[in-house]
């Protein structure tokens, strides 16, 4: 007699459906989980610590308001080239001119002032509208003609310092200039005094930057579509997702915030230097903020507030380790470590399954 299917037995069968054991539960896949979905909490727990170990070494010379707040102007240039070089790189892209592109504003903001007697007002935005302009021509050649980020600023980067020292014929607007018939210049660098703290309005300026942006990358379209360029342009450009208009925009924005940096670099420094170290500098500073806050160097994951972080964390090392007596040569390496460090986290968390 053939077999036959047993109706009654598969009636009574569980109702329970096929479940896959979740390997989620441990510890450290929760850290990694976490970390995965917050990419700056882990350079916000290095700052916490850093100025924790620093405040016991140093005591109250370290934890006073003022002292915290020097912190703060030390970075403002760096702090806000990193919020420019963040977008660059949340599109898997580099930017190794916007240090430059940052002193030949400021020097355009000067030079348009003192030399064609341009009103002030006028000349910034005149350097300012300079800056989005050299991003502009960037992201063009980045995503139109297909040339590599690296290789493109990189190239920008010789051309806009060069022009820097030609146009400006190697020129210093002196301070006393400038105060005396150009102060709009010096805007950025107006000090507030409160409770022992000093503000600056170009700490104000990078503060509001860091949240206008983070903001904008959070809870816009145009935020979305950086990350999904930066993750998968492929897959965004079959989204719907305009590549090409995305990429002009970051990298106009880009520089346009470095613009801004040169302006606030003239309120730091009180004069306007063609020979300033931003211009050589700043490129790798603005880098380091960026590895260190947590920011994929693969694009499509970070957040502007790491990079916010990272500054911090530099400036709390260079002051600290100074504080301390310590060798300048402590800072750099302490700050290398911070940057393997960092990149090999984020290796880790990239592995993380979400």
């Amino acid at each position: 007699m053939a077999n036959q299917d047993n109706y009654e037995s598969a009636v009574n069968a569980s109702e329970a459906v096929a479940q896959f054991q979740d390997e989620r539960k441990g510890l450290i896949h929760r850290i990694q989980h976490a970390l995965h979905v917050t990419p700056s909490l882990v350079p916000l727990i290095v700052l916490v610590v850093s100025i924790a170990i620093f405040g016991i070494i140093l005591g109250g010379r370290f934890f006073s308001t003022g002292t915290l707040t020097l912190i703060l102007q030390q970075v403002q240039i760096v702090g806000i080239l990193a919020a420019a070089q963040t977008l660059i790189v949340l599109t898997a892209g580099i930017d190794l001119s916007v240090g430059a592109i940052a002193v030949l504003s400021s020097v355009i903001m000067g030079q348009f002032t003192f030399r064609y007697g341009i009103p002030p007002v006028v000349a910034v935005a005149i350097g300012l509208a300079l800056g989005t302009g050299i991003g502009a021509i960037s992201g063009w050649l980045v995503s139109r003609v297909k040339l590599p980020p690296f290789i493109v600023t990189l190239g920008m980067w010789q051309i806009v310092l060069a022009a820097n020292y030609l146009y400006s014929r190697n020129e210093t607007i002196r301070s006393q200039d400038i105060q005396e018939s150009a102060a709009f210049l010096g805007l950025m660098g107006t000090r507030f005094q409160a409770a022992g703290a000093t503000i600056t309005l170009g700490i104000v300026v990078m503060i509001l930057l860091v949240i206008v942006l983070a903001y904008a990358l959070r809870a816009t379209a145009w935020g979305r579509h950086v990350y999904a360029v930066g993750d998968d342009p492929d897959a965004a450009e079959l989204a719907g997702v305009d590549r090409h208009k995305t990429i002009m925009s970051v990298y106009m924005l880009a520089g346009f915030i470095c613009a801004i940096a040169g302006w606030v670099m003239i309120g730091r420094l009180g004069s306007v230097s063609p020979s300033a170290s931003t211009g050589v500098v700043g490129n790798i500073q603005s880098i380091t903020a960026v590895v260190i806050g947590g920011i994929s160097l693969f694009g499509g994951r970070g957040s502007v507030f790491g990079a916010f972080f990272g500054a911090l964390i530099v400036g709390t090392f260079e002051l600290g380790l100074r504080m301390s007596g310590a060798d300048v040569q402590w800072t750099l390496l302490l700050i290398g470590v911070l940057i393997i460090g960092a990149v090999a986290v984020d290796q880790w968390i990239r592995k993380v399954s979400v």
